[in-house]
């Protein structure tokens, strides 16, 4: 695929060197390791090799979901990729799937969900600050989600569209006051589920979900740790990604019928 004016790009020097950027004639970037002239990579393909004016390599690589999100412009702790993915799949989220955010933030949620969920699909997202509501306009419009977004600035307290929604998901301080608002908005055995950032919020969230009407309830905290990975010498990496945040999940359920 050639690397058109407007388009982004990866430059990738090593897996802690690497910039996302917006490719437009006339731009260079000015790094530690010399200059890259952004002008002059219009026209090549991605994964081409070009050379910063110190002569160190740089790979041009087509940007993913992943290479969106954790460049992102943040005003708030984003949630990881090790979250995303699992929510993702433990919710049933799919190509279709139509998703209530409460908590939009600087959007890197609401930008992987647009991913899964499109072409059909939509993620309604509503945060009561107008400056997250905005970065996350940006960071959503930077990974091309925006058709498949519908940003609002509004009290969560509030009523929701008329929208029968497969999951809704909840990023606030308080999530249990949330339960029995979105109740009536889930689809039949639709997935709930909250993000949490300490035990309490947690215990809070689960009576509060046993006592509307959820079942499967499911608590859970996610590791991640890399492997150092060389000829005669691979183990663990002495870094890992621990504890980030807590997640909930629940499913909905009706009255018993006779």
């Amino acid at each position: 695929m050639v690397i058109q004016d407007g388009c982004y790009v990866l430059l990738f020097h090593t897996s802690s060197k690497k910039w996302l950027t917006r490719v437009t004639s006339n731009k260079k970037l000015h790094t530690h390791l010399g200059v890259i002239d952004i002008s002059s990579i219009i026209g090549l393909e991605y994964g081409s090799i070009v050379k910063t004016t110190e002569g160190k390599l740089i790979h041009l690589v087509e940007p993913t979901i992943h290479d969106f999100i954790m460049k992102s412009e943040r005003a708030t702790q984003i949630i990881y990729p090790k979250e995303l993915g699992f929510i993702v799949a433990r919710a049933g989220i799919q190509s279709g799937s139509k998703v209530l955010e409460i908590g939009t933030g600087s959007g890197a949620l609401t930008t992987f969900l647009a991913s899964i969920v499109k072409p059909d699909g939509h993620i309604y997202t509503y945060d009561v600050n107008p400056n997250y509501i905005e970065i996350a306009r940006r960071n959503i419009e930077k990974a091309a989600m925006t058709k498949y977004v519908t940003t609002h600035l509004f009290d969560p307290i509030q009523r929701y569209d008329n929208v029968c929604f497969d999951a809704v998901i909840v990023d606030l301080g308080d999530p249990w006051n949330i339960v029995s608002q979105v109740y009536p908005s889930l689809k039949p055995s639709g997935a709930f589920i909250a993000i949490c950032p300490t035990m309490n919020q947690l215990e809070k969230s689960a009576i509060e979900l046993k006592s509307n009407s959820f079942i499967d309830i499911d608590c859970v905290e996610l590791m991640l740790r890399s492997i150092e990975a060389r000829e005669g010498m691979t183990r663990p990496s002495m870094r890992m990604i621990g504890h980030t945040t807590y997640l909930i999940f629940a499913r909905k359920t009706g009255i018993v019928i006779s």
